[in-house]
């Protein structure tokens, strides 16, 4: 008896049918996750790239205004993100002019408005630190400046949380010295 036993159990031990089986059944969840997560990952940049596409169109259109912004202009901006992004969540928006100033050595800021929720108008106060993310520019002269935020969700559940994109572009006036906000206009 004890015989027979052994007998089957080498004969079991030395058994390769089904191993591919049993080889697919472990290392395919590993396989669909890294494919999952490239997804999600490629998904996430794409999502990152066009969203800075959106605030560069959204910054130059911007620049080559010569009428004054008015609030109904700033709300279409904000639906205009929010087409050019694809975004599915809440987005925000801030677009601000600043300017340099000689005699403050900081940038000063001419308007801000914001569209969003929990966002709030920049202030000098806000810009006085950020010589180092705004270009070097002449005295006096204007800068546009477009920040965004929107969230990536992920499509599938892989380990990562939703992520806050952000984007941050500032660009020079073309056709006018000066780019005017008016809050009484239509």
């Amino acid at each position: 008896m004890l015989k027979k036993i052994i007998t089957w159990l080498r004969a079991f031990r030395d058994e390769t049918r089904g191993t591919v089986a049993v080889e697919a059944a472990i290392i395919f969840p590993m396989v669909l996750w890294g494919l999952l997560g490239t997804f999600v990952y490629f998904e996430g940049y794409r999502q990152a790239s066009i969203n800075t596409k959106a605030a560069n169109t959204i910054a130059d259109m911007l620049s080559r205004e010569s009428n004054d912004i008015t609030p109904t202009y700033i709300d279409n901006t904000k639906d205009l993100f929010d087409q050019l992004s694809q975004a599915h969540d809440a987005t925000k928006i801030r677009v601000s002019v600043v300017r340099w100033s000689d005699y403050h050595e900081s940038f000063r800021v001419d308007w801000s408005q914001e569209r969003g929720s929990g966002l709030t108008s920049l202030s000098n106060d806000d810009i006085h630190s950020w010589e180092s993310k705004l270009p070097t520019v002449p005295n006096q002269e204007r800068v546009v400046l477009v920040e965004t935020w929107s969230t990536y969700t992920p499509l599938f559940k892989i380990g990562m949380d939703p992520v806050e994109i952000k984007s941050f572009i500032f660009t020079r006036l073309r056709f006018s010295p000066r780019l005017s906000f008016c809050s009484d206009c239509s």
